[in-house]
């Protein structure tokens, strides 16, 4: 099990190879959530995710020029980088299935890149296959935790008195490296894991005591969608990490669009996990002195688009709500004077004439509208109904 020696002897180790990157208060964040809000931003650090510190760690204790890892995103990448940094040659095993985005990034890095299999699984067996390579694991090695946890003395070098550091949990690599770290440093400063609710692998493991596989469903969160937590990371989060929270989905949403807003940074799902876990705990951090380690920021740019509009959506800037009408001239335009009216913004308008539901001559209408909060969202509904209208709120 590794220790703060082991994680300060990395530091010294790496610093010739990574950003040391910078750590930032935020008032707009503090106000919202009523904490004292910090952030440790890795989504800044070199490949553009905190994976380059275990790599660098890892490669530079293995004699074999040529490296191997299985992965299908922010892990290929650092690997990639850091052995084309270190003179070493990379092979990464992605699945058939992973994005062309993330496969074109990792070949950007000067990797050999191998498609296998239809997922993860497939793609790190075989992986494990490759011959006179030294395997570097993504997460459940002591060389590549103790890179991880690297962050925690950048954290504490800069700032003292923390209450509570919240860290993305997948593998349990970066949880269990910066825990490490932060308990021999500060006993007393909480560290708070943080899982998207379709991935609960590590909070189930940490409430039952037991390393638990739970396979991830879809998730905006997907570099951290790991199913089962390392054998090394699951003991040291069992010793030193204090909780493990899930956060939904629309939540995750809503911390990349403020991120994006408010502090004009990209970070992906994984990364705004800690946000989203401030902000829907916030009354029991408040004026606490909290770290929000955002792990990443390589977003997919094709679902982006998405995202942003889930995140609308979830902080009430966006209303989605279908009216049954009569099917006849005039009505639409009723309602659509309504909602001007009351000075919402209609974006789009779809029609359903054929709803299973629907009696003849009626009409479904599901609108789209801009809105200034949920107050105005109820407004508008008053006045439909009071109209004579069916309003139905959706998600």
């Amino acid at each position: 099990m590794i220790n703060i020696k082991d994680i300060q002897r990395a530091g010294k180790d790496i610093a010739a190879y990574i950003h040391r990157t910078p750590l930032i208060h935020s008032n707009a964040l503090s106000s919202l959530t009523g904490a004292d809000v910090y952030l440790k931003l890795e989504n800044l650090q070199k490949t553009g995710a905190f994976k380059v510190r275990g790599a660098f760690n890892k490669m530079l204790h293995v004699p074999e020029g040529r490296v191997v890892a299985a992965s299908m995103g922010n892990h290929a990448q650092a690997v990639a980088f850091a052995a084309y940094q270190l003179g070493k040659k990379a092979i990464i095993v992605m699945p058939a299935t992973v994005s062309l985005v993330k496969e074109e990034a990792t070949r950007g890095y000067h990797a050999e890149v191998i498609l296998f299999g239809d997922g993860f699984k497939d793609a790190l067996e075989h992986a494990l296959q490759q011959k006179d390579s030294a395997f570097i694991h993504a997460f459940d090695d002591d060389d590549v935790i103790a890179g991880q946890g690297t962050i925690a003395l950048e954290i504490f070098e800069e700032l003292e008195n923390i209450d509570v550091v919240f860290v993305p949990v997948g593998g349990g690599g970066l949880v269990s490296g910066i825990a490490t770290a932060v308990k021999a440093l500060s006993s007393k400063t909480t560290v708070i894991g943080v899982q998207a609710e379709a991935a609960p692998a590590a909070r189930l493991s940490h409430e039952k005591k037991k390393n638990i596989e739970q396979l991830p469903l879809p998730t905006i969160a997907d570099g951290i969608a790991v199913a089962r937590l390392g054998e090394k990371t699951y003991e040291l989060i069992n010793k030193y990490v204090d909780d493990i929270y899930l956060v939904p989905e629309g939540t995750i949403a809503k911390s990349i669009l403020l991120f994006l807003e408010r502090k004009k940074l990209v970070v992906e799902g994984a990364g705004a996990v800690t946000l989203a876990a401030l902000i829907e705990n916030s009354a029991q951090f408040a004026n606490k002195r909290v770290v929000l380690v955002l792990s990443g920021g390589n977003i997919d740019f094709t679902i982006i688009d998405r995202i942003i509009r889930k995140g609308l959506v979830t902080s009430n800037r966006i209303g989605l709500f279908e009216v049954v009408l009569d099917d006849i001239a005039g009505s639409l335009h009723a309602v659509i004077d309504i909602i001007a009216s009351l000075r919402a913004n209609v974006l789009d308008i779809l029609h359903d004439r054929l709803a299973p539901d629907l009696p003849i001559g009626k009409a479904k209408v599901v609108f789209t509208v801009e809105i200034r909060g949920k107050k105005h969202l109820d407004k508008i509904f008053e006045v439909l109904i009071e109209k004579g209208f069916a309003v139905r709120e959706k998600k």
